[in-house]
């Protein structure tokens, strides 16, 4: 994925949230995903940028359409922070999991809500997380 700047949001302080899900849903719906579609999308942006929020000080969620290989429409986000990294990506992948007191539905649940989810996590360097959701 090669981001153009307008279709990247930087996470720094809370109100940065709600611009990268504004973003995303707005993105989702001009590649034509329905209402209950662009919440899940916004749901899982919610997400990973209240993580970069809260655990990271600082990152970005990047968009943008995709078009597979045959021909799929969808819309992939790319979220890369600097931060401590996680240090076990199986422990903070089972359900109910928190290190914040929330409900500990985050990245499993980002996982459930797209079609495709990766995650890359080095310690002292940072995360990397690519979901993507494709139109149905």
């Amino acid at each position: 994925m090669n981001p153009n700047p307008q279709s990247c949001i930087k996470i720094q302080k809370e109100w940065d949230i709600v611009a990268a899900r504004q973003l995303g849903r707005e993105i989702a719906k001009s590649v034509g995903f329905g209402t209950v579609d662009q919440a899940r999308i916004a749901t899982a942006i919610s997400e990973i940028a209240r993580n970069i929020y809260l655990y990271a000080a600082s990152g970005q969620v990047c968009f943008e359409e995709v078009v597979s290989n045959i021909g799929k429409k969808g819309i992939c986000m790319i979220a890369i922070d600097s931060g401590p990294g996680i240090k076990d990506i199986s422990l903070v992948m089972q359900d109910g999991y928190t290190t914040s007191g929330g409900l500990g539905a985050g990245l499993p649940g980002v996982k459930r809500l797209m079609d495709e989810f990766d995650i890359k996590s080095e310690e002292e360097k940072g995360t990397k997380i690519k979901a993507v959701k494709w139109l149905r």
